[in-house]
């Protein structure tokens, strides 16, 4: 699906497909953070089940007010316990499937919000 974006300051996700986002141009085939201001880090897991405790750390070390966490191509939540960091750093996390949370992502973050899309990405079946 192509998404139409408003004028807009902030970066946004401009496709995506079952197994890939666009950004910047750029087709991304794998696990990516997408930032607001430019940022677009690779986010070393493979799929859902690849998801460790770490993942969820990284994305508290990030600044961002909300993480749109998109679990892949179904709605799967990360065992609470790897949020501890994320809570204690007073970060919200909200899960949705990539593409939901590619959607999401993007109103967000053109309200001006300080917002993190942490995409799970998986190869084609």
């Amino acid at each position: 699906m192509k998404l139409q974006p408003d004028k807009s300051d902030v970066q946004t996700i401009a496709a995506y497909g079952p197994d890939w986002v666009g950004v910047n141009g750029e087709k991304i085939t794998h696990s990516v953070l997408v930032g607001p201001h430019g940022q677009l880090i690779d986010w070393q897991c493979h799929g859902f089940d690849a998801l460790t405790e770490q993942h969820f750390a990284q994305l508290a070390g990030l600044g961002a007010e909300l993480v749109i966490f998109g679990s892949g191509r179904k709605l799967r939540f990360p065992p609470p316990a790897w949020l501890r960091g994320l809570m204690g750093q007073r970060v919200g996390l909200e899960t949705m499937d990539t593409q939901a949370a590619c959607r999401t992502y993007n109103i967000l973050a053109g309200e001006g919000r300080n917002v993190i899309a942490a995409l799970v990405l998986e190869p084609a079946q």
